[in-house]
Parts: C-alpha cells; sequence; structure tokens
C-alpha cells in the first residue's frame, strides 16, 4: 500500500534527518574523546538522542501504514501520535537529562578543587561542531521546507500546535535545538579555550539540556493533545458545513463530532436534519451523496457516519425508538 504523499514527505524528511545525526554523532564522540570537552560530549548524547528518535518515528511510520484488523478495525494510524511522544521521552531524558548532569558534574569537581581538565587539543571540537553545524543546518532545511507548505498562512507557533501530523514538527524542532546546541557548544569550548577557565564548559553543557528540556515540553505537551484525540480542523468541519448544504434533502447538520485517528484518518460522526417530505429511501439516498460528496472533497476522512436527527424519526413515526448511537441528546 502506497504512503500518501504528506506520510512520504515525512519519510523524506526523517531519513535525511537520520543519516545525518547519525554520522555528526560519530564525529561527536571522537571529538569529545580528544578534546575532554564537555560540552561537546552532551552534544555527542544529544546527537545520538536524535538518532535514536529518527528511528522512532520511522517505526511509527511504517507501523501506522499497517491495514485494519478486526482487534483495531480503525487502522493503526494512531502510531503516528505515540512513537512521537515517545521521541519527546527520549530527548528530555537521553539528551537534557544527561547533558545537565554532566554539566552539574563538572561544576562541581570544579568547586570541589579537582576539576577535569582538558586532554586534548580543543581543535578536534572547533572542526567537529562546524562541521556538525553545516550538517545540522541542511537537515533543518529539508525539514523546514516541508514544514512550510504546512503553514497556510499560519505563525510557526500555530502550525506547531495545530499542526495533525508531528513528524515534520518534530523533526524540525530536533534540528533546530541542534542548532542552538550547537551554537551553545561552540561559545563553550571557546570561553575555555581563551579563559582557562573551565566552568564555561559545564554551563554550556546545562544551557544544552535547558535547551532539550524545553523542545521536550513542547512536543510532549503536542502529542499528548494528539493521543488524546482532536477534532478535525476548523477549516475541515467549515467545508463538511458547506458540503451538507449542497445535498438536495438536507436541511442542516444539527450535531458535528470529529476525531483525528491520525495525520490522514479522521473519524466523522453526524446527526442530520433532512427534508420532512422525504420518504426513507430518500433519507438512505442522500445520505449516500452526502458521504460520497464529503469523501470526494475531504479524502482523508476516512470513517463516516450520518445519522437522521431526533426530531425528523419522531415526525415520521412517533412511536419509533430514538437511535442514539453514541450522540448526545
Amino acid at each position: 500500500m502506497s504512503a500518501p504523499s504528506g506520510e512520504g514527505d515525512s519519510l523524506r524528511v526523517v531519513i535525511a534527518a537520520l543519516i545525518g545525526n547519525l554520522l555528526i554523532a560519530i564525529s561527536k564522540f571522537v571529538a569529545a574523546f580528544f578534546s575532554g570537552s564537555a560540552a561537546t560530549l552532551a552534544e555527542a548524547v544529544h546527537s545520538v538522542a536524535d538518532t535514536v528518535n529518527q528511528v522512532l518515528l520511522m517505526v511509527g511510520l511504517r507501523r501506522a501504514a499497517r491495514r485494519p484488523t478486526l482487534l483495531h478495525p480503525f487502522g493503526h494510524a494512531v502510531e503516528s501520535y505515540f512513537w512521537p511522544f515517545l521521541v519527546s521521552i527520549m530527548i528530555f531524558l537521553l539528551g537534557g537529562a544527561f547533558a545537565i548532569y554532566e554539566g552539574i558534574e563538572d561544576l562541581h569537581a570544579l568547586y570541589a578543587g579537582h576539576p577535569e581538565e582538558p586532554h586534548g587539543s580543543r581543535l578536534w571540537s572547533y572542526a567537529v561542531l562546524g562541521t556538525s553545524f553545516a550538517f545540522e543546518s541542511y537537515s533543518c532545511f529539508v525539514a523546514a521546507r516541508e514544514f512550510q507548505k504546512m503553514r497556510k498562512g499560519r505563525s510557526v507557533w500555530e502550525t506547531l500546535m495545530h499542526a495533525k501530523d508531528p513528524t515534520i514538527p518534530v523533526v524540525l524542532m530536533e534540528d533546530t535545538a541542534a542548532l542552538l546546541g550547537l551554537g551553545i557548544a561552540l561559545a563553550a569550548v571557546a570561553l575555555s579555550h581563551v579563559t582557562g577557565w573551565t566552568g564555561f564548559d559545564a554551563i554550556g553543557s546545562l544551557l544544552i539540556g535547558c535547551v532539550l528540556g524545553g523542545v521536550a515540553w513542547v512536543l510532549a505537551r503536542r502529542t499528548h493533545s494528539l493521543l488524546l484525540g482532536e477534532a478535525a480542523s476548523p477549516e475541515d468541519r467549515e467545508q463538511v458545513e458547506i458540503i451538507a448544504r449542497e445535498v438536495p434533502g438536507v436541511n442542516a447538520i444539527t450535531q458535528m463530532l470529529s476525531m483525528h485517528l491520525g495525520p490522514q484518518h479522521v473519524l466523522l460522526a453526524l446527526k442530520v436534519d433532512f427534508d420532512r417530505g422525504l420518504a426513507i429511501d430518500g433519507v438512505e439516498a442522500a445520505i449516500d451523496a452526502l458521504e460520497s460528496r464529503i469523501r470526494e472533497v475531504l479524502p482523508h476522512m476516512r470513517f463516516i457516519f450520518v445519522e437522521p436527527d431526533s426530531d425528523y424519526l419522531l415526525e415520521r413515526d412517533p412511536e419509533r425508538p430514538v437511535p442514539v448511537r453514541g450522540f448526545t441528546k
């Protein structure tokens, strides 16, 4: 089964970030080993965390594409939300927490009177961090280009907080945090080198940890909301209303419930007021026409359920029990 174009874009962004982060992580560990820089080591662990995160995102994209089963009749699209949530936890634990711990340890050693002196050339850190900045800039550019397609005139923050596909925002925020972290690490290494005080290196590690912790919090907040089940976008809901008004026999939608099961999988339940002159066959035809038109205009509305409004049913047959089937009266 081929992936929709949006999922294909997400996969390309993830693969680009995965390759870049893996190469960068190796080079940072080499630089940290030869330079003894805490900030460079924090950045190396940060890149490992990013590499693991890309693998998790790829797992999520693959698992989300699986077909529905008897146990999961609505499919597995929610995997697209679960794995990015794990990524936010990984960023905090493997990246942020380690960087903060390393910074605190180095500061404690410094003020205890036995700091760990650099045992190699700082040129390793300058070279690798500078090269990493160039690679991360390209990866960030790829993610930003795809993210720009999602904005549709909205601000960056609004797009981040309302994106139904978290994969590209996750990669973009990771890459942005990586660039900030590299800038901090370069500044920390340079200040330590110029002044001879290794505390700048430890402070740089602490700042990198704070940046990663902030990014992790934003991502966790966003993916948590998606996991709870967000409604379709206001634009999509408005489009459904417009479509309903164009279908013969439909007076109005009296209740609309929707939920994103995944970026391209929306469940839509409608309670509709039909023309009182319609017979049951006419109502069925109107329902079929409404569902068909919605799927044509909004193909991501994968599961559509339409029910006549209770007032219509009572007028047609006052003795007939009114089906509720999950709707509130």
